[in-house]
C-alpha cells in the first residue's frame, strides 16, 4: 500500500506555501517577529531556511550544485516564494522517475549533519516533511504574536470535503 505519493505530499507542501505567502504578503509585519528556530532570529530566517532546504534539496535531486545557502534571499514574500516556486518546478519532473531513479543513493554534503548518504527516497520525503513541520512551527509563533491566519493545515483538511445536512458531499479531491 502507498499511503501517499510523492505528487500528493508535494501539492500539500504547496498549498502550504501558497498560503503563507498570502499571510506574508497581508501581514507583513511577521517577517520581523523574533524566532529562534534553527537558530534564526526572526520569520524571515526561518523561512529563508525553509525554501532553502527546499530548494538544495531539489538541486541535489536532480543532480546540481546547490545555491549557496547565503545567497538565497528572505527580504519579501516574493523573494522568500521564489525560491519555493524554482524548488518545485526542480521536483516536477522527476516525480514519474522508476523505483530504481528513487532508491538511488545519493551523497551530500549538509550545513548542519555534514556529508551524509541515502537514498534520492529519502531526499525527496525530508524535503516536504521539512517544510510542513517548520509552518506548523510557524502557525503557533504568528498566532503568539496576534496574527491569525486561518490556515487549513492538517493533511485530512486539504483531501476531505464537508458533508452537507442531507448527508451529501461533493466529490473527492
Amino acid at each position: 500500500m502507498n499511503a501517499i505519493t510523492g505528487s500528493e505530499l508535494q501539492e500539500w507542501v504547496e498549498d502550504m506555501s501558497r498560503g503563507w505567502k498570502q499571510v506574508i504578503t497581508a501581514h507583513p509585519e511577521v517577517l520581523s517577529f523574533p524566532c529562534d528556530i534553527r537558530g534564526t532570529t526572526s520569520v524571515a530566517g526561518l523561512l529563508q531556511h525553509i525554501v532553502a532546504a527546499e530548494l538544495r534539496y531539489a538541486e541535489q535531486l536532480n543532480g546540481l550544485p546547490q545555491t549557496p545557502y547565503e545567497s538565497i534571499p528572505c527580504d519579501s514574500p516574493d523573494t522568500i516564494y521564489a525560491t519555493h516556486d524554482r524548488a518545485m518546478v526542480l521536483l516536477r519532473p522527476l516525480l514519474d522517475r522508476d523505483a530504481a531513479f528513487w532508491e538511488e543513493v545519493l551523497e551530500f554534503k549538509t550545513r548542519s549533519a555534514g556529508p551524509l548518504r541515502t537514498s534520492r527516497r529519502t531526499v525527496l520525503v525530508h524535503l516536504l516533511t521539512h517544510s510542513i513541520r517548520h509552518y506548523a512551527q510557524l502557525a503557533t509563533l504568528v498566532r503568539q504574536h496576534g496574527v491569525d491566519h486561518h490556515l487549513a493545515m492538517d493533511y485530512i483538511l486539504q483531501r476531505t470535503k464537508p458533508v452537507s445536512a442531507q448527508g451529501e458531499t461533493d466529490s473527492m479531491p
